[in-house]
């Protein structure tokens, strides 16, 4: 579940990303108040298997039983829920139209809220892993070990947001970064969910990574995350500085 908002006295208006009909917005009736049999389960970042009645504009809920209760521990930690908070609404961002289907893109948010859930990685690298991959999804991935513009091989020095990633010198625009050495191959180690290459990088080439990463979603997105200045890091989401 991404999010709620109230509806009248007693309801909400829920927001769901599911496997085969993407976003779907639906009524839970009743859920706000203290005897609702399934008010507790419908909760951002809970994986719930929900039934739906068709309705006239939104659906109605009707049955909720719960998967995966992430919730507890995710919010027992500010780090924790800020970041799985960027995690929802970059979901619900890439989403697209409602009712398209959303497999892959449901697996990885599923994916990256257990993982901040149990806390097993540096929740930083869960949220650029999950971006990076939740990029591919839409086809937006940026180049990393070719030339964004002729797929000359690199390794590649320069990154350029609006040319779609690394490039060469020859393709090289005006206002390219120039991110430290090994910040690339971070971002691909993230992309490919080779984590024992993440345990060897510096903090610097982390946030740098993390500042590339949030730029070229943002920048496709048209729009910046709003999640994305809360969340607790050493260094806030920025372009490392240009040659």
């Amino acid at each position: 579940m991404l999010r709620q908002h109230k509806l009248g006295e007693a309801d909400r208006i829920i927001t769901l990303l599911t496997q085969d009909h993407g976003l779907v917005r639906a009524v839970a009736k009743g859920v706000r108040r203290t005897r609702s049999k399934f008010g507790a389960r419908l909760e951002p970042f809970a994986h719930i298997d929900v039934h739906l009645y068709p309705g006239r504009s939104l659906d109605v809920v009707t049955q909720v039983h719960s998967l995966n209760a992430f919730a507890a521990d995710i919010v027992a930690d500010y780090g924790r829920y800020t970041t799985a908070c960027a995690v929802l609404e970059t979901a619900e961002r890439l989403a697209g139209e409602e009712r398209a289907p959303a497999h892959q893109l449901h697996r990885l948010t599923v994916g990256a809220l257990e993982a901040l859930a149990t806390d097993r990685r540096p929740r930083e690298l869960i949220l650029d892993a999950f971006l990076l991959r939740a990029m591919h999804c839409a086809g937006w991935m940026p180049a990393l070990d070719e030339c964004a513009r002729c797929a000359r091989p690199g390794p590649h020095r320069a990154f350029h947001v609006a040319a779609g990633g690394a490039v060469c010198t020859h393709c090289r625009p005006s206002g390219a970064a120039t991110p430290s050495l090994g910040v690339m191959d971070l971002m691909e180690a993230l992309f490919r969910g080779d984590w024992d290459h993440t345990e060897l990088v510096s903090a610097s080439v982390a946030r740098q990574a993390s500042g590339l990463t949030a730029a070229h979603l943002q920048w496709h997105l048209e729009r910046q995350l709003r999640t994305l200045p809360l969340i607790e890091r050493t260094a806030p989401h920025r372009l490392v500085e240009t040659a």
